[in-house]
């Protein structure tokens, strides 16, 4: 949605506050299931304070697709926008401070931005910054092997590798953790490759 893009955005603000009084703040443990697969999402969540992961289960396990920190918000966006059972769950790693918009504001949102003269730049770059965060993504895992992936985190993101359990970081990476292990004792003893 649009209220983590407030920090490149700053006339986001205003609407941030204008809109406060109808999310819900909610304070939950870790582990709180936010969103199941198969269900409709009906919130935009903004994360407060905490960390949040997006997964799916194929035959039993679950893979993670992506992580989000403080400042960032969320939701199942196909699921939001058109109205259809998501393919994703979603749910909290830490305690976290986290800010649910049901739907019917999140539209209203939108309906009332579109009349601003700068919603249509707004939305293009938005959408062109997170559809080069997925095809980064994609691309990686095809291109790189799991331990140039795990390197990429360390440099990029380096806050899921100090905040996030290591058996989510090596479904993120598509590894087990016996083999994300295997990597970082690699690295730790300074090869760089096996």
């Amino acid at each position: 949605m649009f209220f983590h893009f407030r920090h490149k955005f700053p006339q986001l603000n205003d609407w941030w506050h204008k809109y406060l009084p109808f999310h819900k703040r909610q304070e939950v443990p870790a582990k709180t299931l936010l969103l199941s697969a198969g269900k409709r999402s009906q919130h935009y969540i903004f994360i407060e304070k905490g960390c949040v992961r997006a997964f799916l289960n194929k035959d039993g396990n679950d893979k993670t697709v992506q992580f989000f920190f403080e400042q960032e918000g969320l939701a199942s966006f196909e699921s939001f926008v058109n109205n259809v059972p998501s393919l994703i769950s979603i749910e909290t790693i830490e305690p976290s401070i986290l800010y649910l918009l049901p739907k019917k504001y999140a539209l209203q949102l939108v309906e009332e931005l579109s009349r601003e003269p700068y919603f249509a730049q707004m939305v293009l770059q938005m959408s062109a910054h997170r559809q080069a965060h997925y095809m980064n993504e994609f691309v990686s895992f095809i291109r790189d092997t799991p331990e140039q992936r795990y390197l990429n985190l360390l440099k990029k993101k380096p806050k899921i590798v100090q905040r996030v359990p290591q058996h989510y970081i090596a479904s993120y990476l598509g590894v087990s953790t016996v083999h994300l292990s295997r990597i970082k004792s690699k690295l730790a003893k300074g090869r760089s490759h096996f």
